[in-house]
């Protein structure tokens, strides 16, 4: 659409550091193999944030960012496309995660992840092979992160 996104580890899309997109996935098992993914992607993109103040300061739309209307046709076309070719890669066993972690914007800040009742803060320094987000605690020690909500600290 003509506009830089980057991503917040692990799921949400982001312009100019508010949320446009979110990204949901959730995997069957049968045993230990998957039998299943199932992919949920809301994109704001004919939005206006001023409909609800509570979120004007943290979310977007396409629509809000290119300065006029955006077909929705034009926007699911263009994704099914790219998932499309995502999934080419994936199924001839080509990794796509480098591509992801290169558009990470997490990576190099200061973050808190909660894990239920459990809270980790620290830098986000790296997403490893399987995804999942290397955390550089206060205390130098760096935890795996595989999955919670994560916040962007400000500097302090």
């Amino acid at each position: 659409m003509g506009v830089r996104a980057d991503i917040k580890w692990p799921n949400d899309v982001l312009i100019a550091g508010k949320k446009v997109c979110g990204i949901l996935i959730e995997n069957g098992f049968s045993k230990v193999d998957l039998s299943y993914t199932v992919i949920g992607i809301g994109i704001n993109v004919n939005f206006a944030t001023s409909t609800f103040p509570e979120i004007a300061d943290i979310a977007t739309s396409l629509s809000m960012e290119v300065g006029k209307d955006v077909p929705v046709e034009n926007v699911a076309l263009q994704l099914y496309t790219e998932l499309d070719k995502l999934y080419a890669r994936i199924v001839e066993e080509e990794t796509v995660i480098r591509e992801w972690a290169d558009h990470m914007e997490t990576l190099g800040k200061r973050v808190r992840v909660s894990l239920g009742s459990r809270t980790f803060e620290g830098t986000a320094i790296k997403v490893n092979d399987s995804g999942n987000l290397l955390l550089r605690l206060n205390d130098g020690s760096v935890q795996e992160i595989t999955a919670g909500d994560v916040s962007h600290l400000r500097d302090q």
